[in-house]
């Protein structure tokens, strides 16, 4: 019963532009040479990026990293590339953009305009938004029943920027407990250090699932965010073209079906929003 509560809240719901850390060469002209690409995990933040039983990188968004980089691997005519999978945190993925330690991010990145200023973003993969996770029973009606409590959120992350937002104007004198990653968010929960952990919907909802098996929380069905999500780069407009022609190829023939039924299909048929997303952004070669 609580993993239908769980699905049914989630149903509802350029050449030279490089930056001066990394050399000026196009990332293009460094795969062709080097025959390898650097790419970037989040290690706990599933379904999109997490480290399975085998040690390995698995997810939604590192299957697309995977589709794009045997594309690339075509486009530059490279028999074998080295695929280099590099873990990262929501707080360090930045940095190892801008110094050359990955050359795109595989996670569950939000495009925003601040961010767009200093990084490349390829056509939106997913659509989401945040919202609170309680332990069952406490899920109060508003938030105005959590007034002065604890709230576990990951620093580095839009929630965070959303939250400290949300806090300030509504006056609701709530702490947030800023914590390094998705798991110590829900061990937080867990022990009760926090009321509630706040985060994007559908990761709030797998990682209740993994972590609790789906039977001690509930999710909020109030959203207070918006996070459209993309692949995320340095700036350089070759790189871009060539993973934005990966995904609207997937999305415009349908081959990006069996890629959402494996990693979603358990919480439901694709809502309204996230179709019409793959509509929009399978632009025509």
């Amino acid at each position: 019963m609580i993993f239908r509560t769980l699905v049914a809240a989630s149903v509802t719901g350029s050449w030279l532009f490089a930056l001066p850390a990394v050399a000026s060469e196009s990332t293009l002209a460094k795969i062709k040479q080097t025959s390898a690409i650097k790419l970037g995990y989040r290690e706990n933040s599933p379904p999109f990026s997490f480290v399975a039983d085998d040690k390995k990188a698995h997810g939604y968004s590192i299957d697309l990293c995977t589709l794009v980089a045997n594309d690339i691997a075509r486009q530059l005519g490279i028999a074998k590339l080295d695929v280099q999978w590099v873990p990262v945190s929501a707080q360090s993925r930045f940095e190892a953009l801008k110094s050359g330690a990955i050359d795109i991010e595989c996670g569950n990145t939000t495009q925003t305009i601040s961010r767009r200023a200093d990084f490349d973003f390829s056509l939106m993969t997913f659509v989401d938004g945040a919202s609170l996770l309680y332990r069952s029973g406490e899920n109060p009606k508003s938030l105005d029943d959590i007034k002065g409590q604890r709230i576990a959120v990951v620093s580095g992350t839009t929630t965070e920027k959303a939250m400290e937002k949300l806090v300030a104007a509504e006056k609701l004198g709530i702490q947030l407990i800023k914590v390094k990653d998705h798991n110590e968010a829900l061990a937080a929960l867990q022990n009760k250090t926090a009321t509630a952990y706040a985060a994007d919907r559908t990761v709030l909802i797998t990682t209740a699932l993994l972590g609790g098996e789906g039977k001690a929380y509930t999710v909020a069905e109030n959203q207070f965010t918006y996070e459209p999500y993309g692949l995320m780069m340095r700036r350089d407009a070759e790189l871009r073209l060539a993973v934005d022609r990966t995904l609207a190829q997937l999305y415009r023939s349908g081959e990006i079906g069996p890629v959402l039924q494996n990693w979603f299909g358990p919480l439901g048929k694709p809502g309204e929003v996230l179709t019409v997303m793959i509509l929009l952004n399978g632009l025509p070669e």
